[in-house]
């Protein structure tokens, strides 16, 4: 069964920019209602790429300085990022298969 990795600005470079595999971040809050309602379908994308992509939580409100750094102005954000650039971004509470859409183009 896949993981979702909680992750923090410390080790974001170590675990997301260096990763061998693309790396799918959900950045969220605690506080936030469509984070929470979003976790489940994660997930399930982590379980769906198993072995494929890598699956992480940020926390913005523990790691602000990268929510900056990569223009988030709204949560939740996803980020996928590939060879440690962003290759893809989505926003909002969406559907498992609007997410795997996401994830597919980055494959």
């Amino acid at each position: 069964m896949a993981k979702v990795h909680e992750i923090d600005a410390t080790e974001f470079d170590t675990e997301v920019l260096a990763s061998d595999l693309p790396y799918l971040v959900d950045l969220w809050a605690p506080w936030c209602g469509p984070c929470v309602m979003v976790a489940p379908i994660v997930e399930k994308i982590a379980e769906r790429y198993t072995g494929k992509i890598k699956v992480g939580k940020l926390n913005v409100d523990e790691a602000p300085q990268i929510a900056m750094k990569y223009g988030v102005r709204a949560i939740p954000t996803f980020l996928i990022f590939k060879d440690g650039e962003v290759a893809e971004r989505g926003i909002g509470l969406q559907p498992e298969e609007e997410l795997a859409t996401v994830v597919d183009r980055v494959l």
